[in-house]
């Protein structure tokens, strides 16, 4: 990782977190916080499992992250950051989401995977750095499990 871990991280900034508070946007749910890379919390809103949005959406919202701090970030570093916690943060979600269905017979987690997988595969096809992972991933995972629901 590149950043520091020098930033309030929420840990599970989602568009569910958020609410609307005497005309300002107030975030809930914040018992997981710490103290982390600020990537994060960017990686959680725009690869969000629960919701699925265009790739150009995507980028709109990433792009004008890096545009009101600019004078803070190595672009080129966050980028990487920023790949590796959504494609860390993906996985996770797939063990989360497989032992909720499975342990607690939550099963409606199950349907939102694929959607993960997808995500991971987006990460990993935009930075050679990720190639060695790729390949773990493609030989222990094959597509008709990652699209299973």
């Amino acid at each position: 990782m590149n950043q520091k871990n020098n930033c309030f991280v929420h840990r599970d900034f989602h568009v569910s977190n958020l609410m609307m508070f005497k005309k300002k946007i107030a975030i809930i749910d914040t018992q997981d916080a710490v103290v982390g890379n600020r990537a994060y919390d960017l990686a959680s809103l725009i690869d969000d499992v629960r919701f699925k949005t265009s790739s150009e959406f995507k980028s709109i919202i990433y792009n004008h992250y890096l545009k009101i701090n600019k004078k803070n970030i190595n672009r080129n570093l966050f980028k990487t950051d920023y790949e590796i916690l959504s494609i860390l943060r993906n996985l996770k979600i797939i063990g989360i989401f497989t032992r909720l269905a499975y342990r607690d017979k939550k099963k409606k987690y199950l349907k939102l995977i694929p959607y993960a997988w997808e995500l991971i595969k987006l990460r990993l096809n935009q930075n050679i750095i990720f190639k060695d992972i790729k390949d773990l991933l493609d030989t222990n995972f094959p597509k008709k499990i990652r699209m299973k629901k």
